[in-house]
């Protein structure tokens, strides 16, 4: 049994062509190349918000407002 050759590819490609015909997967095929394109771009997008510094000034104290994050604790009088 082993691997398929050459010959196995062939014929499961023609039998996929006169099921599908040319134009579908012709179709199917510019579908997934745009999809892969669109995640491709995706990352790139995620690794520069990544990269991105913090707008703001580095003196300004951070309070939970500034960012989203829910901070526990007591409050004391002071």
């Amino acid at each position: 049994m082993g691997s398929f050759s050459i010959w196995h590819w062939l014929i499961v490609l023609v039998i996929i062509l006169l099921i599908f015909g040319t134009k579908k997967l012709r179709n199917v095929g510019q579908d997934l190349g745009g999809a892969v394109k669109g995640f491709k771009e995706g990352l790139k997008e995620g690794e520069a918000d990544v990269a991105k510094p913090a707008v703001g000034s580095s003196d300004a104290p951070v309070t939970p407002q500034a960012t989203g994050r829910t901070v526990e604790g007591e409050q004391t009088k002071g």
